[in-house]
């Protein structure tokens, strides 16, 4: 009896120090307060979640990220601001919702016009091997004065030029038409001569159901399938040169950077890559899935955006970016960072990989 006693007791204090141990650890564990400038309703939303499980799962829960929606903890402009003074630990969010601060912040989006000819992986590229992420560092940190760091993480592209009451064919039949745009893309087509509206996602097809706007873009594919598009505009014309490589990013708070250790810092590094390539290979399928179910289940109709209105876009967007690296030093100097690199990359890709339309229409050939 004494020695199953014994027993008991040795099992108990076994029992109480792993419970001990346990406690410490969950103590050690580190969380991450992070807001997105997107609902959770979103596909976009999906890309942060994804990045919060991987970051969990990499670091054995010793590193969590506490995902939160837009609005939150504050409104979803706001995520920059608030990680740069910690309220945020960080934000999972947009360049372009920067460039009331400075226009420079469009250029770390990939930009309007298509960032010389470069596409996702080119972007990529750039920031990882041509001084892109150091550029994107550095107007945060030194040019901007806020304490944060940033990676990429979203590849939200390309983007659909938008959708609209009645057929367009070129530059003319757009004028007078109230057109939901933002940031310099709407500034491109104020120079054109249309009416931009600049609007929440969420004011967009009330807005539409209103008359307020006769046309808008978003994104494309499930995403405007989600917010119901289709519901109110039956022409839906694609490509865009307004986000066609648009790349979001994930920024946190500078001293909660230097505080986390080597490990977690390589941990979310990692993390951040995995969500831009792992997401977006989803998501691109999720787009094509979205375009079959716009044609055939709600009468939209997907039309190749006219050549002539393409050209009108880069042509007034290169003018304006001009300008803008005339009386922005850093802009010129982002900008002229991207077109060196471009003007490697670009030519090689333009020899070596086949145009995507060549298999594309000996395997699908397109309907007249």
């Amino acid at each position: 009896m004494k020695r199953l006693f014994l027993g008991v007791i040795a099992v108990a204090l076994i029992a109480s120090a792993f419970v001990g141990s346990t406690t410490a650890v969950m103590g050690q564990t580190k969380v991450l307060k992070m807001q997105a400038t997107w609902p959770a309703s979103l596909t976009l939303y999906d890309n942060f979640t994804y990045f919060a499980e991987r970051v969990n799962k990499l670091s054995a829960g010793a590193l969590k990220i506490e995902a939160m929606p837009a609005g939150q903890v504050v409104p979803a402009f706001e995520v920059l601001d608030a990680t740069h003074k910690k309220v945020l630990d960080g934000a999972h969010s947009w360049a372009g919702y920067w460039t009331g601060k400075n226009k420079t912040a469009i250029l770390f989006t990939g930009g309007p016009g298509g960032t010389f000819g470069m596409d996702f992986m080119d972007v990529m590229g750039w920031l990882y091997h041509g001084g892109g992420l150091d550029l994107y560092n550095e107007f945060y940190q030194k040019e901007l004065k806020l304490n944060v760091v940033v990676f990429p993480i979203l590849p939200a592209g390309p983007q659909a030029f938008g959708w609209f009451k009645k057929p367009i064919q070129t530059i003319e039949d757009m004028k007078g038409m109230k057109c939901r745009q933002t940031g310099m893309a709407g500034e491109v087509w104020q120079a054109l001569g249309f009416t931009v509206v600049n609007m929440p996602g969420g004011e967009i097809i009330p807005s539409a159901q209103r008359g307020v706007i006769d046309c808008a873009e978003w994104v494309g594919g499930i995403e405007d399938l989600q917010l119901g598009f289709h519901n109110v505009w039956k022409y839906h014309y694609s490509p865009g040169l307004h986000e066609n490589v648009t790349v979001g990013e994930i920024v946190i708070n500078g001293d909660v950077w230097k505080e986390l250790s080597a490990q977690h810092q390589e941990i979310i590094k990692s993390a951040a890559n995995e969500t831009f390539l792992v997401w977006w290979t989803k998501w691109q399928r999720q787009n094509a899935d979205a375009l079959i179910e716009m044609q055939q289940k709600h009468g939209v109709q997907i039309l190749r955006t006219p050549t002539e209105i393409l050209l009108a876009f880069i042509k007034k967007w290169d003018e304006i970016a001009a300008a803008e690296g005339a009386k922005n030093p850093f802009f010129k100097k982002v900008h002229d960072s991207q077109k060196a690199y471009a003007s490697a990359v670009v030519p090689y890709k333009r020899s070596y990989f086949p145009p995507y339309s060549f298999m594309a229409n000996y395997y699908f050939p397109v309907e007249k």
